[in-house]
């Protein structure tokens, strides 16, 4: 997809390899997670770190790997709690050094419910993980690559960032957040060193166990292994922002020109985006 919708944004042109990288990936164990730390190792990663809380499909992935050879190495975090990620950085860096290309990828959905439903626990839980986490995470890495003068952090953010989606108010306020971090922190980076990248990705709804239930009449789910080849070749080209399907590449600069209320006629009667959560039933926790 051009990008001339996104934001005319201009872009190193040197590509970032993954042969014989250190890939470090949240929530690796399953879904896209496990399909992009799959799509490294076939493409020559050095090895492969996984982080999750679901040890059953930790262990499932690890004997996946390592059968085909692959270097994989798993930890238990749960990346709510700020000093589980220093210990497992920690060994980390002792053990192997810096981490090449970070994916934060960990993350939840806690949907179909008006805000005045939630609790305190559903807020403080959401923005932990889908937030707070990602910031935690990158500043034990970030360290390393800022010393070595390259790096690549990629952020799974969402289009939930970009649109607002009445019953998704927590959800969506996490997920603008990670988009307006990961923008300040990219500039922040490129005052250091060219080779040293963020990467912010915006997909619509995928069709994982995350979304089950999520209608979505006129913008077609992502297939996770579509969104988890379309990510990697965003983070191989250097890509600030990766955006799927195509037409989330047109959100912000439709955002830019349409009346507020029109933008809402557009997203809630034409494409359906309010009515979503309707018959949501994935992941709510």
């Amino acid at each position: 997809m051009p990008d001339f919708f996104c934001y005319f944004q201009f872009r190193n042109t040197t590509m970032s390899a993954i042969t014989n990288k250190t890939i470090l990936i949240t929530g690796g164990a399953s879904g896209i997670g496990k399909l992009m730390g799959e799509l490294c190792l076939q493409q020559g990663a050095k090895r492969l770190i996984i982080w999750d809380i679901d040890r059953k499909k930790m262990h499932e992935s690890d004997a996946a790997f390592t059968n085909n050879g692959y270097e994989v190495h798993s930890y238990y975090v749960d990346v709510r709690n700020v000093d589980e990620i220093k210990l497992a950085a920690d060994d980390i860096k002792n053990k192997w050094g810096a981490v090449d290309i970070l994916f934060n990828n960990a993350g939840i959905i806690t949907g179909n419910k008006n805000f005045y439903e939630f609790t305190h626990d559903d807020i403080e839980n959401t923005m932990r993980i889908n937030t707070n986490a990602l910031m935690h995470v990158a500043l034990e890495f970030l360290p390393g690559m800022i010393e070595r003068k390259i790096g690549h952090i990629v952020n799974i953010a969402s289009a939930a960032g970009l649109i607002p989606n009445p019953k998704l108010s927590v959800y969506c306020a996490s997920k603008h957040a990670v988009i307006g971090w990961g923008e300040s922190l990219r500039l922040e980076l490129e005052q250091i060193s060219k080779d040293l990248h963020v990467t912010t990705v915006t997909p619509s709804y995928i069709s994982t166990a995350m979304f089950e239930g999520v209608r979505s009449p006129l913008v077609p789910l992502v297939r996770p292994q579509v969104a988890a080849k379309t990510i990697i070749n965003g983070v191989k080209k250097n890509k600030i922002y990766v955006r799927m399907p195509w037409i989330v590449y047109a959100v912000p600069f439709i955002k830019g020109i349409l009346p507020v209320r029109w933008m809402d006629f557009l997203t809630g009667k034409i494409f359906g985006f309010h009515k979503s959560m309707d018959a949501f039933k994935g992941k709510n926790e």
